[in-house]
């Protein structure tokens, strides 16, 4: 039984995820969701289809919604998917289901996984002894999940509950996700970038372009935090806090992996 697994990442979380779970499941293909969309590639091959990525503003990243909603599907297919969260899900799974289920298909199992959260403009990275909690109850929990897939059972979607899902991820992720492209002025690099380019490298979407030196955002931004997250000097900024937080990327995780998940 072969299995897809569509990921998108930005500092690593979801990455580590889909690595692990594809172990665990066997026969597995890991598909960077954003090379689907540079590519157009609509069809991911497979016994199952997995998508497994992080939560955006309690719902969707717009370029995962992007690249389902451009999907071909078959209503005899296995779909499941797997969010990775630092605060709270929302009901970002049940919003994949929805596109599915306009297209004749459904998600049959929806997971979830916190892990330590990277949004340095509200708040800092979580100790490590933290982290290393966090990834070990992950750990178990993949495995877990793993013996779903494979015996393509049903599980239920993980979601918040109904309190959240109505003001987080009904009102407040309808409202702001639409801005959210334009939302990279508040990006900024200070004195100590050295015109390295690592943002540009590491950039889902090709936000970010080296401009006499510095960086430029082009406002397609996806809030991923990876041009910030991954900066070896730490010289990019988001307003004017990022400055005084601890940074966050998963640690097994390099530039390079995702720079390819682009290519």
């Amino acid at each position: 039984m072969k299995t897809s697994i569509c990921y998108f990442t930005g500092t690593g979380n979801s990455l580590y995820a889909a690595r692990l779970l594809a172990e665990h499941v066997g026969d597995a293909e890991l598909i960077p969701m954003a090379r689907m969309v540079k590519t157009n590639q609509s069809s991911p091959s497979g016994d199952s289809v997995g998508f497994v990525f992080p939560v955006y503003c309690w719902g969707l990243p717009l370029l995962v919604r992007d690249c389902v909603e451009k999907l071909s599907v078959n209503p005899n297919t296995y779909y499941f998917g797997m969010v990775t969260y630092g605060g709270s899900p929302g009901k970002t799974l049940c919003q994949l289901d929805a596109i599915l289920q306009k297209k004749g298909a459904e998600i049959s199992a929806g997971f979830g996984l916190q892990m330590p959260g990277n949004y340095t403009p509200l708040y800092g990275a979580v100790a490590p002894a933290k982290q290393d909690t966090m990834f070990a109850k992950a750990n178990q929990q993949i495995q877990s999940f793993s013996r779903i897939i494979q015996s393509k059972q049903k599980a239920p979607i993980h979601k918040s509950n109904i309190f959240v899902n109505l003001l987080f991820s009904d009102l407040l992720y309808n409202k702001f996700i639409h801005k959210m492209p334009a939302s990279d002025v508040n990006f900024w690099a200070d004195e100590k970038c050295n015109s390295c380019g690592t943002c540009v490298r590491v950039c889902p979407v090709d936000n970010v372009l080296m401009k006499d030196g510095k960086p430029s955002w082009q406002h397609n931004c996806q809030q991923c935090m990876a041009c910030l997250q991954w900066c070896p000097q730490e010289a990019i900024q988001y307003g004017k806090k990022t400055g005084q937080r601890k940074r966050y990327h998963q640690a097994s995780v390099v530039v390079e992996d995702i720079e390819a998940q682009k290519q």
